[in-house]
């Protein structure tokens, strides 16, 4: 993984704070193993988290409405 920039971090971090609970839950289980929102040298990994748990994570309710593919 590249480093990211500031002005990177920051616009990911404002992408975070307007992700619905169905966006994030389908980018946890979709994303690639590189995406930077689940690197964990970023402060992107633990506002991403924050905010999905708030949401109320994995609810089967979720998971079902994204499937699997």
């Amino acid at each position: 993984m590249s480093n990211l920039t500031k002005e990177q971090i920051e616009k990911y971090m404002e992408e975070i704070n307007t992700m619905t609970h169905r966006d994030m839950a389908s980018l946890w289980r979709f994303a690639p193993v590189s995406h930077p929102f689940f690197d964990r040298t970023y402060p992107l990994y633990e506002a991403f988290s924050k905010r999905f748990v708030e949401f109320g994570g994995f609810t089967p309710e979720i998971s079902k409405s994204i499937g699997w593919g």
